[in-house]
């Protein structure tokens, strides 16, 4: 007789040096004191993260899977073997909510094809919180992702989503690696209308926290140095 499968919990992290339970509720204790079996981008990472929410939690009996850009198609279903025996398994990503620009969405989605139960844990999302802050549109917005590293490609992408934003009504969200974050903000307030809103949401939860939205023309008058720090950037026309 085959045991009863058990389930995929996705388990959030905080998205810098903030203590964990300041950030996080209870049930994500609760699955970190209980699951054995985890799936995680970098070992060490994941390690260092249940120590900090069940310090008791004896280290040699987990089991880590990695989940990366070097993960082959064929081992992603294998991974969730542990769940077929009758086991939970974690699914946590480095920062924030796992699946949420991340590659944990290969993850779920083989759960989903193998009837696996998803079980998505509460925790800190920088999209929504940057939404949540900014003052923009939240019944319509898009998550783009990384613009185009190239300059002249990136200008017209800004180009684009601004025009996009203006026609639709629809808040537009961005990205960058953080020590390119300055290049970028030059790029947009070389390229958006002087009138369109920005807002600029940076090291989210953590103590040296900004967020501020402003117009194209107003940042042009702000002096606020993005490098090395994660940032959420935003525009709506």
């Amino acid at each position: 007789m085959n045991p009863q499968k058990g389930d995929l919990y996705l388990i959030p992290c905080p998205l810098g040096e903030t203590p964990p339970l300041e950030v996080l509720p209870f049930p994500v204790k609760k699955a970190v004191e209980e699951i054995d079996y985890y799936i995680v981008e970098h070992e060490k990472n994941a390690r260092r993260f249940i120590k900090s929410i069940v310090s008791r939690k004896s280290q040699s009996n987990l089991n880590f899977s990695l989940l990366n850009k070097y993960t082959l198609e064929s081992e992603i279903q294998e991974m969730l073997n542990p769940c077929l025996e009758g086991y939970d398994i974690g699914l946590i990503s480095d920062a924030g909510c796992p699946a949420i620009a991340d590659p944990g969405s290969l993850i779920v989605e083989q759960a989903h094809i193998q009837d696996i139960k998803v079980v998505p844990l509460v925790g800190p999302s920088s999209i929504l919180m940057a939404m949540m802050a900014s003052g923009f549109n939240g019944q319509n917005f898009t998550f783009n992702g990384y613009l185009p590293r190239d300059k002249r490609e990136r200008n017209v992408e800004i180009k684009r989503i601004e025009r996009i934003s203006a026609e639709q009504n629809q808040s537009q969200l961005f990205i960058e690696t953080p020590y390119r974050n300055n290049q970028l903000m030059e790029s947009l307030l070389n390229n958006l209308h002087p009138q369109t809103k920005l807002c600029i949401a940076c090291d989210i939860t953590l103590p040296t926290e900004y967020i501020k939205t402003l117009s194209a023309e107003e940042w042009k008058k702000t002096k606020v140095d993005l490098n090395k720090r994660p940032t959420l950037f935003i525009i709506q026309k």
